[in-house]
């Protein structure tokens, strides 16, 4: 199955598309831009869910779920938010069809026209304020901390499974807060969760920042976001956080009266990630041979294979195995056996080590008559024999070893390809092989877009807590005083 695989150093994307689609994860659908995730890629969607549903609840937040559809009119009252956004909107216009007068199939009725055209929800800050004018008045009605699970439209032209698609899944959190400080101590909580469940979690080492103005969220005052370098050398931002200020609380007039009886504008939040982080997880972690998943989010993390000729032989391997499963499951380790007499050995370690089953147990009559098992890893191919005596315990610490070695991995990775550079030329040479580059900045939007004209690379971050560094703009000149992060990007 590997063989099928694109090599990795041939062509990145063709590895990672093919890889994706044989992974059994997602394929594209007969809707232009839009992907089918298939029942193994949502099992891993699913794992991440929830347990940023229970990180987001521990933190206080509640969920809720708000309209797919957005009036026009809520869309456009705050300016920046529209301009960001209003290239990417798919908008409804009638509500109804009807057969063709002249026999051609079904038609639009023109009669049904809209009063007001309604927007798909490319993100719900619009229809959420708006609504939350009718739940705040009083200083006791705050902080509301929300957050929805839902799907997104932002109509794009050119598309990649999971990393860019005209429809996909993701969490929108959405607060609103008495005081400033309170708001931007939100957005920085978020950013922190958000980067525990990467590196804990997605075994994805990332760097936390504020976004440069240029690539700052539509409508925010500040953004701050994770980023993961993947293996080829390009960043991928793995989850943003947004300080919102009072522009949307003034674009829909949300205020409350506060202890000292005045009225204010609240100050707000809002926050995401996607099924974006599911290609973050492909292509920080896999290799040729296909899939290697993090065992905490892996839907099945050990799978057994039978090795047998005849059926006496799977039937006494099959008494044995209910054992060891049991021993797995009672220690919250989840497990196939994959007994199918219509595979060969072979090809069954094939299909799960392309699907990234992190430990995979061959079990035969010999290994019955010794009391063992041969065990391999996914990240590593390492095997081993061992004995089945506290089989649990002992997969649970293997498990535990494979969570940290893909994070190890993963960040040696990122160290060996992030670079100072201190001229124009030694920053373009950088930029080309890719990877980090910590170069700086005098602080212009102009200067940065130049930048982003000449190499193709952009302001990933501008590092939090940074260390400060007098300097020269790698392009202008001008003094800096800290470094920003550089890269191609996804």
């Amino acid at each position: 199955m590997a063989k099928e695989l694109t090599p990795r150093a041939e062509n990145y994307s063709q590895w990672y598309n093919d890889l994706v689609i044989k992974a059994d994860l997602a394929e594209n659908s007969s809707v232009r831009g839009a992907m089918v995730i298939k029942p193994y890629g949502f099992a891993i969607w699913e794992k991440m869910q929830s347990v940023l549903d229970s990180m987001f609840k521990e933190t206080g937040h509640e969920n809720a779920y708000f309209p797919l559809f957005i009036p026009k009119s809520f869309f456009s009252k705050e300016a920046s938010h529209v301009e960001g956004f209003a290239k990417e909107c798919a908008v409804v216009t009638h509500y109804r069809l009807k057969n063709d007068p002249d026999g051609k199939g079904i038609v639009v009725d023109e009669d049904a026209k809209l009063e007001e055209e309604l927007i798909v929800r490319p993100t719900s800050e619009a229809i959420i304020w708006d609504t939350y004018r009718n739940w705040i008045q009083s200083y006791r009605d705050l902080p509301l901390l929300i957050n929805q699970w839902a799907n997104v439209v932002r109509w794009e032209m050119r598309t990649r499974l999971f990393l860019r698609t005209t429809e996909f899944l993701w969490q929108e959190g959405h607060t609103a807060h008495a005081t400033k400080d309170e708001a931007i101590e939100e957005a920085e909580l978020i950013l922190n969760v958000y980067t525990d469940f990467a590196e804990k979690w997605m075994g994805v080492p990332v760097l936390k920042g504020l976004k440069s103005p240029n690539e700052r969220f539509a409508g925010a005052v500040d953004t701050y976001c994770i980023e993961g370098l993947m293996q080829d050398g390009k960043a991928l931002q793995c989850g943003t956080s947004h300080f919102l200020g009072q522009n949307f609380a003034k674009a829909f007039d949300v205020k409350f009266v506060t202890k000292e009886n005045t009225q204010e504008f609240v100050w707000a939040t809002s926050w995401g990630v996607s099924t974006r982080l599911m290609g973050a997880l492909v292509m920080s972690h896999s290799d040729d041979n296909g899939l290697v998943l993090p065992p905490k989010l892996a839907p099945i993390q050990v799978v057994i294979v039978p090795i047998f000729r005849k059926p006496e032989q799977l039937q006494a391997i099959s008494e044995k195995v209910e054992g060891i499963m049991k021993e797995l499951k009672g220690r919250g380790i989840s497990v196939k056996f994959d007994d199918r007499d219509t595979y060969k050995p072979g090809y069954k370690f094939a299909e799960w080590e392309l699907k990234g089953v992190p430990v995979r147990f061959a079990i035969g009559p010999r290994d019955l008559e010794n009391n063992t098992v041969e065990v391999a890893r996914r990240d590593t191919l390492e095997k081993e024999i061992l004995q089945l005596e506290n089989i649990g315990e002992k997969v649970e610490h293997l498990l535990e070893k494979i969570q940290e070695s893909i994070y190890q991995k993963a960040l040696d990775f990122r160290d060996e390809n992030s670079f100072k550079a201190d001229s124009w030329d030694e920053f373009k040479a950088l930029i080309d092989k890719g990877g980090f580059v910590y170069a700086h900045w005098d602080g212009s939007a102009e200067t940065e877009q130049k930048i982003k004209d000449e190499t193709r690379a952009t302001i990933r971050l501008i590092p939090l807590n940074g260390k400060m560094e007098n300097g020269r703009c790698i392009l202008t000149g001008s003094p800096s005083r800290q470094r920003v992060v550089f890269a191609k990007a996804y």
